[in-house]
């Protein structure tokens, strides 16, 4: 009878956030394997999931770097973006996607996103690049967003791309595993670079971690000496030879190095990624089916061209129809036991970009709107059907609380 109250106990305290990691037996087996041998950082595990990336993704080449922000800024550092050169971003995505060009001092700009797919409107993008051109302004790069594991309108751009002689970047965190026109290895074959993150919430995990994927060798090769503070040990570029030891930096890098027992976890997740793939378009599956129809709801739609990868599941509730407060909201939610979060609040009315720049409220009305009405429901493999169940109800019941 005590062990029956518990489990109803736990079951009712039971709470519900976005994004969790996976992890099993076989993912401590594989880091515990590694922590004994003579290489836990710049060692041989490092190297093969660097290969393991390349041969899942179809890249050339793949670096992998401390976390998702060190990969663009290692990417805007590798492409050699620099002052009074202009990068465009969406503003509906985490705050690194545009602050990388910050890094390096260059300048950000954005173009508002499609209301269907959430990702960059080419469309808008267009107009923006005309007005740069109109100028005689040469825009130096567009870093484009998968956001939520839905491709941009990759094809699009890359017309683009050829038309105003831009550098294209794919923000591919939210999208491993997603296809472009039937296509798994889309991401390097449009874009100059792909950035990936390890991040916990990510489809896979290293604890923190990233990675550049890209088809491009001298790229590769000035990233793999920025990771590691600009010292090179290649005898084609050393002014002299001391010998085995010795090497030379030849401009500042950084420390953006990964572990190689977060990589040997990052093997294992790999394995199981089509796995993760499969129950999360599953999770979405059911929340279209719940959500589909009622008026109160605007369900995540993706496009022809695309499978999505389903990082996040965005579904928008219409508050200013419903005259409910998103603050509320959220609190009834909570305690319901589902602690939804939101992707994201526009990159362009954050204070910094808003006093340094003098973009405001307005600027991007398609990503406004957006934020206003969009919470990201949990989604991660370990959800079942009555998990599923009661985030679903909650979802509509904390709308109906009077």
């Amino acid at each position: 009878m005590k062990k029956r109250l518990a489990d109803n106990k736990s079951q009712i305290l039971k709470t519900y956030y976005y994004g969790k990691q996976t992890i099993d037996s076989r993912d401590i087996k594989n880091v515990v394997d590694v922590l004994p041998s003579q290489f836990i950082t710049q060692g041989p595990v490092s190297k093969q999931f660097e290969k393991a990336l390349c041969d899942y993704f179809g890249s050339a080449y793949s670096s992998v770097v401390a976390n998702g922000t060190a990969g663009l800024h290692m990417i805007a550092l590798g492409l050699g973006w620099k002052k009074g050169d202009i990068i465009i971003t969406s503003p509906i995505t985490f705050l690194a996607s545009a602050n990388c060009a910050i890094f390096v001092g260059a300048t950000v700009d954005f173009a508002d996103i499609n209301e269907k797919t959430y990702t960059l409107d080419p469309v808008k993008l267009e107009a923006r690049l005309k007005y740069y051109a109109e100028r005689n302004i040469k825009v130096r790069a567009v870093v484009a967003v998968d956001f939520a594991g839905h491709p941009c309108d990759w094809e699009s751009l890359l017309k683009l791309k050829k038309k105003f002689g831009f550098e294209l970047v794919n923000d591919f965190c939210h999208a491993p595993g997603a296809e472009y026109k039937k296509d798994l290895h889309y991401a390097v074959k449009y874009a100059d670079a792909a950035n990936l993150s390890f991040h916990p919430v990510k489809h896979i995990t290293t604890g923190e971690g990233g990675a550049i994927l890209t088809n491009n060798e001298a790229l590769d090769k000035r990233i793999k000496i920025l990771r590691t503070h600009g010292m090179t040990k290649d005898e084609t570029t050393l002014e002299k030879n001391d010998g085995p030891w010795y090497y030379e930096m030849h401009e500042v890098g950084f420390n953006y190095r990964i572990t190689d027992f977060q990589c040997a976890l990052g093997i294992s997740q790999l394995k199981k990624l089509s796995r993760f793939l499969k129950k999360r378009r599953e999770i979405a599956e059911y929340y279209d089916n719940f959500f589909r129809g009622d008026k109160r709801f605007i369900i995540p739609q993706t496009a022809r061209y695309a499978k999505h990868a389903y990082h996040l599941y965005p579904l928008q509730i219409k508050f200013d129809k419903l005259k409910v407060d998103k603050n509320i909201y959220y609190e009834r939610l909570k305690q319901l036991g589902v602690v939804f979060q939101v992707h994201y609040i526009p990159v362009h009315l954050q204070p910094y970009y808003r006093k340094n720049f003098g973009f405001k409220k307005g600027d991007y009305p398609v990503a406004e709107k957006f934020y206003e009405r969009e919470i990201s429901l949990p989604l991660y493999p370990e959800l079942n059907k009555n998990d599923l169940k009661k985030i679903t109800r909650a979802v509509v019941k904390a709308l109906e609380i009077k």
